[in-house]
């Protein structure tokens, strides 16, 4: 089985590499964006034409966090748009028996019922903060329905919650919460413990799943046939940005002051998946969220040195 993962140098999709090669696959490809330009529609379909995978994982985005999605609506509009369009499309025309789309459970309603249900989506208003992202998803999510129900082929999306872990983005302009605390907690921290501000009131709940495992999910749809075209995937608990800064900051050991500044958005008051509809198939996360931190936090001392800005 020749399996194609888009995006496998970032943080998803180096997880399921990883996962996928201790399992045994050894027909694994991947490209860079430098090799191969997912938004290029005519060099999708050439590297498609050659390479004739049985398998594609989407797990190439354009991705960030409330700012990111705030000041380029644009970009992650239509940069994510032309990624999977190009993605599943090429998938369709070159007979790809398989792909697995992988999203955000952002594609739900801001103020949907709790924990959020697969039903829930397209029922009410988003969040205006990362809409663009959103739309884009789910389009993703109903291209794949559309193609299970005309052609009848394996194709299912799989939604995540907030995703953190090693290869995870530390760029405080682009960066999801979680990182992003991470960073904020260990600079004040050398800098002699001075204050950390954070955006919000700190009220919001979140729920976060390490990205192992999401890869574990992935390759659970990969050996599975699974009855429905989507399918949330979390842990289905939850905490508040408070707590989770309180998490943060004694992992990673800062003895200063948090100071919440509440003029700056809060986004969803609540974003909790409910996950029983894969459970019940027999997939569980297993890392919990302490754990997780404290290894995140290890992997990001051994390559701080290393970790670069990102540029939008």
């Amino acid at each position: 089985m020749k399996i194609y993962i888009a995006g496998h140098k970032g943080m998803v999709g180096s997880a399921i590499w990883r996962l996928l090669e201790n399992s045994g696959y050894s027909n694994l490809i991947g490209h860079s964006s430098g090799q191969l330009d997912l938004k290029n529609q005519k060099k999708v379909e050439d590297f498609f034409q050659s390479e004739k995978p049985d398998v594609v994982i989407d797990a190439a985005a354009r991705v960030g966090g409330i700012l990111a999605n705030n000041s380029y609506p644009y970009q992650f509009l239509m940069d994510n748009m032309q990624i999977q369009n190009n993605l599943i499309s090429n998938s369709l025309k070159h007979d790809v028996e398989k792909f697995i789309f992988l999203g955000s459970s952002c594609i739900y309603p801001k103020l949907a019922p709790q924990p959020l249900k697969e039903e829930y989506l397209l029922t009410g208003p988003l969040e205006p903060t990362n809409e663009w992202y959103a739309i884009a998803k789910i389009t993703g999510v109903k291209a794949c329905e559309a193609i299970r129900k005309q052609f009848g082929k394996d194709y299912v999306a799989l939604m995540p919650t907030n995703l953190y872990g090693p290869f995870d983005n530390f760029d405080l302009q682009t960066s999801h919460v979680l990182p992003a605390m991470i960073r904020k907690f260990h600079e004040a921290k050398i800098l002699g413990d001075l204050p950390v501000e954070l955006w919000g009131s700190g009220l919001p709940m979140r729920e976060f799943l390490h990205v192992d495992d999401l890869a574990n999910a992935v390759v659970f749809a990969l050996q599975n046939k699974l009855p429905e075209p989507l399918y949330n995937v979390g842990t289905g608990l939850d905490l508040s940005i408070r707590e989770l800064a309180e998490l943060i900051k004694l992992k990673v050991g800062h003895q200063g002051q948090i100071k919440w500044d509440s003029s700056k958005p809060d986004g969803t008051p609540r974003k909790l998946l409910d996950v029983s509809r894969l459970q019940n198939l027999g997939w569980n996360s297993k890392i919990a969220l302490l754990s997780g931190i404290e290894s995140t936090y290890k992997w990001f001392l051994e390559n701080v040195d290393f970790i670069k800005e990102v540029k939008i």
